[in-house]
């Protein structure tokens, strides 16, 4: 990409108080961190850039760091902390073995909240330490007993409830692989995903809750069963109170009843530090999902770092992040346990028809302390005229938000409408680490519309088109040192070249990792989107979110996506799609005032082709759009070839954008 953006305020729009950042977790560690490994530099443990700049250059000394501090209990100690630096193939601590389950239940208080269960109607139920502890220990022995053994596989079709956590813990306390996805996926979706992976136990729900409707998924759960032939036995969860039919065409099954009432002890299988924890799966868009395997020990020394370190849980933290089960941030949402913070579970929509703020009302009733969520659920409280602060949300002190770029606009509604001293906390990372690139921390200014900082121990870089980095210009975001949660491998991908090609190809050596940044001079990071949707009209790039941003702000549009897509005949259409609110038309006013908002706040020579309204756009599953299969939907290719409709939140949509593309390509061939 050709010019910088600007930056949209200059100025921090939140600066950390002093006080409150010199108590942090993340100060403290910087002291330690001087004290007892002799980090070079650090002088002022509130100086997050020189912590930083110390943790990315003393790689193996800060990972060493992250380890000893969080007290990490190994059965057999590390020889060294990283043996071999490549990627991939990059090896963090050889001869060590531990467990992550050990670690997160060691710190949860016996009688103090361990899991919040929360859904959209306002019910609420709580499960202690103590009570943890024993339902994981009960599910283990039954799963032990059920075959399944280290390295074996169980799989969950469930919503966002204490049951995943509880059969995520067990199957992990015995060196078995855990996946899981939630119920909205149908049964072939779930099974191209599960049936890779040759489970030996399913564990599954009734249904679940969703904007004011129980949705009933027996029957697809049983279909889901029968499509996997590994399976020794699924386990049903009565959760939304749907009486399982007598005859289930399937094999053994279990009441989760009778998994969670024995009266065992927990015995937790020491794993190698490389030794498979989960496998989370790519969206799936262009086929197969891909089985993405992180390992025990590198998500627990990630997960550390970012929820104690960078969001400084604790253990009078409450964390309520909405998500489903098979984004990345419910791996996150369970790793909260390791910090001995109260996780929270939602069944249900981020926003139901009947109570539009019931995230908001939940967080202040249960004294939610850091609360997530995305950008397009912020951006759709301002647009609904939703008043977060009418509840008292006293308790919040950070509010993070993933999932895609967070626009300038949002910053100052979260300041007036949810709270004034409030950190908002942008991050950007993605599901093959199972963690974050770049985002903020108690120690950091936060600037509206970037992100604070790159994390700690992640060599962050922007590269241009030579491969050379460039500050305060865009570039391709690229990771030059190991992370320890960069994933183990692909499931089933034997030679390695899937895993290769899929981030080490443009760079060798390097991650790309296929978005658009700029690392500003000041030490921030701004995300412009993928790089793979990026913008080119006339040798001139801009990254898709820089629209986005813009035309989102304007009242009557809900959302917009923009795409460039080279014709045939060396044209260049670029259209813009835009779902508009309630009761409003597009009319060549309202194309006008879009149009001018582009002009004056991204681009003059990015003017869009054609505006048109659609009644939604299509995103994966986990909320992202889908920009790269609109691109080539719109060129004609045929929908089969570009992207698996179960892997769409609305497969209906597909149809449109390849008639929409057969369309004008049937009159560009007129035209030839």
């Amino acid at each position: 990409m050709n010019n910088p953006p600007l930056a949209p305020y200059p100025e921090p729009f939140f600066t950390p108080d002093p006080k409150s950042a010199a108590h942090s977790r993340i100060a403290d560690f910087a002291r330690w961190t001087a004290r007892h490994r002799g980090a070079a530099g650090i002088e002022d443990p509130t100086d997050y850039r020189a912590l930083y700049q110390w943790s990315v250059t003393d790689l193996e000394g800060f990972w060493a760091a992250v380890w000893e501090y969080f007290a990490v209990d190994a059965a057999t100690e590390y020889e060294r902390v990283l043996a071999e630096e490549t990627m991939p193939g990059a090896r963090w601590f050889p001869g060590a073995t531990l467990n992550y389950v050990h670690h997160a239940l060691r710190n949860l208080q016996p009688d103090a909240p361990a899991i919040t269960a929360l859904d959209e109607t306002g019910a609420s139920y709580e499960i202690t330490g103590r009570e943890l502890c024993a339902r994981v220990a009960s599910v283990a022995a039954c799963l032990r007993d059920l075959g399944v053994g280290q390295g074996d596989r169980v799989v969950g079709y469930l919503p966002n409830i204490p049951h995943a956590i509880i059969a995520f813990l067990a199957t992990a306390s015995l060196g078995a692989v855990w996946s899981v996805c939630g119920q909205d996926y149908a049964p072939k979706a779930a099974a191209d995903r599960f049936d890779q992976l040759e489970p030996t136990v399913l564990i599954t729900a009734d249904g679940y809750l969703f904007n004011g409707t129980t949705h009933d998924r027996r029957a697809a759960a049983l279909e889901l069963a029968a499509a996997l032939p590994t399976l020794k036995a699924t386990v049903l969860v009565d959760h939304v109170g749907l009486a399982w039919p007598e005859d289930r065409h399937t094999r053994l099954t279990v009441p989760w009843e009778d998994t969670v009432t024995r009266s065992e002890n927990l015995t937790i299988t020491p794993v190698p530090f490389d030794h498979p924890l989960w496998v989370v799966f790519s969206s799936g868009t262009t086929g197969l999902p891909k089985g993405i395997v992180h390992g025990h020990g590198g998500v627990l020394l990630e997960h550390f770092k970012t929820l104690g370190l960078h969001t400084d849980l604790g253990a009078s933290d409450r964390l309520l992040w909405y998500t489903t089960t098979h984004w990345m941030m419910w791996n996150l949402v369970v790793s909260a346990l390791l910090t001995g913070a109260t996780t929270c579970t939602y069944d249900g929509s981020p926003a139901p028809p009947s109570r539009p703020a019931i995230l908001w009302e939940l967080a202040a009733r249960h004294k939610v302390t850091v609360f997530g969520t995305s950008p397009q659920y912020l951006l759709a409280m301002a647009k609904l005229g939703i008043e977060p602060s009418a509840h008292d949300l006293s308790a919040i002190r950070v509010i993070g938000c993933t999932g895609s770029a967070l626009p300038a606009s949002a910053y100052p509604w979260v300041r007036e409408h949810v709270g004034a001293g409030i950190q908002l906390a942008s991050t950007s990372g993605g599901t093959d680490v199972v963690s974050g690139f770049a985002g903020s921390a108690s120690t950091t200014p936060v600037w509206a519309g970037e992100l604070s900082a790159p994390n700690l121990g992640v060599a962050l870089a922007a590269y241009d088109a030579m491969g050379t980095p460039v500050l305060d210009h865009v570039g391709e975001l690229v990771v030059t040192r190991p992370m320890p949660s960069m994933p183990l491998y692909f499931w089933n991908d034997t030679d390695g070249s899937r895993y290769r090609d899929a981030y080490f190809d443009t760079y060798p050596g390097v991650w790309r990792h296929g978005d658009w940044i700029t690392l500003t001079s000041r030490g921030s990071v701004i995300v412009h989107g993928r790089s793979d949707a990026t913008l080119n009209r006339n040798g001139v790039r801009l990254g898709s979110a820089d629209i986005h941003d813009i035309v989102e702000r304007l009242p009557e549009i809900t959302e917009a996506l923009v795409v460039g897509v080279e014709e045939p005949d060396g044209g260049y259409w670029m259209p813009l799609f835009v779902v508009l609110t309630d009761g409003v038309g597009l009319d060549d006013s309202l194309r006008d005032r879009i149009r001018d908002a582009i002009r004056t706040g991204a681009s003059p020579r990015h003017i869009p082709d054609e505006i048109l309204a659609v009644p939604a756009l299509p995103h994966t599953r986990t909320g992202k759009k889908l920009e790269v299969p609109v691109k080539r939907l719109l060129q004609g290719a045929p929908a089969e070839q570009v992207l698996n409709p179960a892997a769409v939140d609305n497969p209906e949509l597909i149809t449109y954008f390849a008639r929409l593309g057969a369309e004008r390509n049937k009159v560009s061939a007129q035209h030839t």
